[in-house]
């Protein structure tokens, strides 16, 4: 995989996970649960099925024809991917279904006499076929495609009913990194939760910072996240550390209310009447359940803000995304007003690109009794 450069995230949309519905209670370890079974990515199969290198090389010019075929439609209907783009994401798909893509990709890509050679795949070639014609004509995310997202330095399995990671979201990893190592790394010890986990790609990044100290609990109201999210904790050696539970939000946690040392969520925040307008990899595959935050996209997010004050120990630590400056100061006047005194040293933290993304801060101790606000930029 990766053979030629590396492989960014696909989607301009921000990142957001799969969440649950507050309003929709349900509890249960992922240790007591009958789970669908998640699909495995394309690059993890094994090389089960033959073809020649004339029949490979004939599906790559039709796939290569087809994706040619969208020009600027694409991106000038909703900014997404163009024929440059959908181009790499064929080459990615070749890399992902071969066996030894490196010195195949070049016979591909080469007036080879040899037509009769014979190659390993991962897929049957008629579902290559089916697969990117589904990406074309119906718009699928390429995640879906191959099955996974490349992740800060992670490979994260991702399928239908679970939102794919953002490369914003890695900040949050980024913040807490920072947290750890620097003057709260008593926070290291303690117990952090990922609420809406979804991929799991929180949990598992937050995981691997704690190193051998720690551990994180991961929620999420969807069973096929919950599968999905196991599944990518496992592959990372994760699972004695991370614990994922099925549930909506604060409602798997109940027996360690007031014993978080940390709590991050990526937590639904786009507009209702914002969805459709969304590129349509995102509004017609992605799970409305993981993007719509009701009517101004706040209503996570506030019940998180509450859920925070009870759950979190004091001088624990809170990372939420937001879906911009609005949402950031928003969040910001409701711990002021309606959270007063529960909550010190909050930020609005900026993403990569300069526009403010997070918010974050610290569970008031008993001697904190004023909220103190700031605004950095990474």
């Amino acid at each position: 995989m990766r053979l030629g450069f590396p492989r960014p995230s696909l989607s301009t949309f921000s990142p957001i996970l799969f969440h649950a519905n507050p309003g929709r209670p349900n509890t249960c370890s992922s240790k007591c649960l009958i789970q669908p079974k998640p699909q495995t990515p394309l690059f993890l199969r094994p090389p089960t099925h033959s073809v020649t290198l004339s029949e490979l090389r004939k599906w790559q010019n039709w796939a290569k024809t087809l994706a040619s075929s969208v020009g600027s439609n694409f991106i000038d209907a909703d900014n997404s991917p163009d024929t440059i783009l959908l181009h790499r994401e064929l080459n990615w798909l070749i890399e992902d279904a071969l066996e030894n893509p490196k010195p195949l990709l070049t016979q591909l890509g080469t007036d080879c006499n040899d037509e009769g050679m014979v190659m390993n795949l991962r897929a049957e070639l008629g579902d290559l076929y089916e697969l990117w014609k589904r990406r074309i004509e119906e718009r699928r995310p390429f995640q879906y495609v191959v099955g996974c997202e490349h992740w800060r330095d992670l490979v994260l399995s991702v399928e239908e009913g679970v939102l794919i990671p953002r490369p914003e979201t890695e900040l949050i990893v980024d913040l807490v990194t920072d947290l750890v190592k620097g003057d709260h790394g008593e926070l290291r010890e303690g117990l952090w939760a990922d609420l809406g986990t979804g991929s799991g790609a929180l949990a598992i990044g937050i995981g691997r910072v704690l190193g051998t100290c720690g551990r994180v609990i991961a929620t999420d109201l969807s069973p096929v996240a919950v599968a999905v999210a196991a599944y990518n904790v496992q592959r990372y050696n994760l699972q004695n550390k991370i614990e994922i539970k099925l549930g909506s939000w604060f409602e798997p946690l109940k027996d360690v209310k007031g014993q978080l040392v940390g709590l991050v969520s990526n937590p639904p925040y786009i507009p209702s009447d914002h969805i459709s307008g969304l590129q349509a990899e995102v509004a017609k595959h992605e799970p409305r359940l993981a993007l719509d935050g009701g009517a101004d996209g706040m209503d996570d997010l506030l019940h998180l803000c509450h859920g925070a004050t009870s759950m979190l120990k004091p001088g624990g630590f809170f990372a939420f995304e937001t879906n911009g400056e609005k949402q950031c100061k928003s969040l910001v006047h409701y711990m002021q007003n309606e959270s007063k005194g529960s909550f010190c040293d909050v930020s609005i933290v900026s993403d990569f690109a300069g526009k403010q993304r997070f918010v974050t801060g610290f569970k008031a101790r008993p001697f904190v009794n004023n909220l103190h606000t700031s605004c950095i930029s990474s």
